[in-house]
C-alpha cells in the first residue's frame, strides 16, 4: 500500500487492519476449528441482497449448521457471543430459509451456532439461536 492509501481506503495510518480484515482472519480460524471437529464445510459467506450466513457446515451427525462468526482483538468488554442482536438472528433465518429453498432441503436437521474468535481463543455455542 502506498502512503496515502490508508486515507482512500477509509482508515488511518497505522490503524492496523480494518474491520472487514479482521472478520475475514477470525472467520478462517472459524473454519479451521470446526474442520478440526470433523465438520465439512459446505459454503462459507452465503449471500444474498438479504444479508450473509458467514459459513455453513454439516457437523459429524449429518446436522447442517448455520455459523455466525464474531470476532474481537480485545480480550476485556463484552464477550462477541453476545453481539449476535435480535435484528441478525431474524436475518439469519431469512438467509437459512433461502439457502433451503435454493437447495430443495426439506427433512435434514438443522440449528444455529455461534462462534467467537477473542484473540485467537476460539468458545463455540451451539444452538444459539433458536426458532426458526
Amino acid at each position: 500500500m502506498k502512503r496515502g492509501d490508508e486515507y482512500a481506503s477509509g482508515r488511518r495510518p497505522g490503524s492496523g487492519p480494518d474491520t472487514r480484515e479482521k472478520g475475514d482472519r477470525g472467520e478462517e480460524r472459524a473454519v479451521e476449528y470446526l474442520l478440526g471437529l470433523g465438520y465439512g464445510i459446505v459454503c462459507r459467506n452465503y449471500q444474498s441482497r438479504r444479508g450473509e450466513i458467514d459459513c455453513i457446515a454439516r457437523d459429524p451427525e449429518g446436522t447442517l449448521v448455520f455459523v455466525e462468526v464474531k470476532s474481537s482483538m480485545r480480550a476485556e468488554g463484552v464477550n462477541p457471543l453476545f453481539w449476535v442482536t435480535p435484528a441478525k438472528q431474524r436475518t439469519l433465518f431469512t438467509m437459512a430459509r433461502q439457502y433451503l429453498a435454493e437447495h430443495h432441503i426439506t427433512s435434514t436437521p438443522c440449528r444455529f451456532d455461534v462462534i467467537a474468535v477473542t484473540r485467537g481463543k476460539i468458545e463455540h455455542l451451539r444452538n444459539a439461536i433458536v426458532g426458526m
